[in-house]
């Protein structure tokens, strides 16, 4: 009885395991989907100027930089609040390893 409940216990670390490396690949993968859509704005307000061919397309500009920036930021901050939630999940699970192994 005692073995099945180790190798019970091993299969749920393993699981957390895997959920977590999902996580973190899921945040890596929203960062770079931010890190696009910056570069869309970015070339958007590099183009405006030719594409409108207008003296009042700076302001345009000046707007689309500006979302590009705050976008490029929120993008960071919800990467970097998300690694910290993940890395305090990861010593959760250790938590357990020390129990179980």
């Amino acid at each position: 009885m005692k073995d099945l409940e180790s190798n019970v216990n091993k299969d749920l670390i393993l699981r957390e395991r895997l959920a977590l490396q999902r996580t973190t690949l899921a945040n890596q993968t929203t960062l770079l989907a931010f890190l696009i859509t910056v570069l869309y704005f970015l070339g958007t307000g590099l183009s405006l100027r030719g594409l409108l061919k207008m003296e009042n397309s700076i302001a345009l500009e000046v707007a689309f930089f500006a979302m590009a920036i705050t976008i490029f930021v929120f993008g960071i901050i919800n990467f970097i609040k998300h690694k910290k939630r993940i890395l305090q999940s990861v010593q959760h699970i250790s938590d357990y390893k020390l129990n179980y192994f």
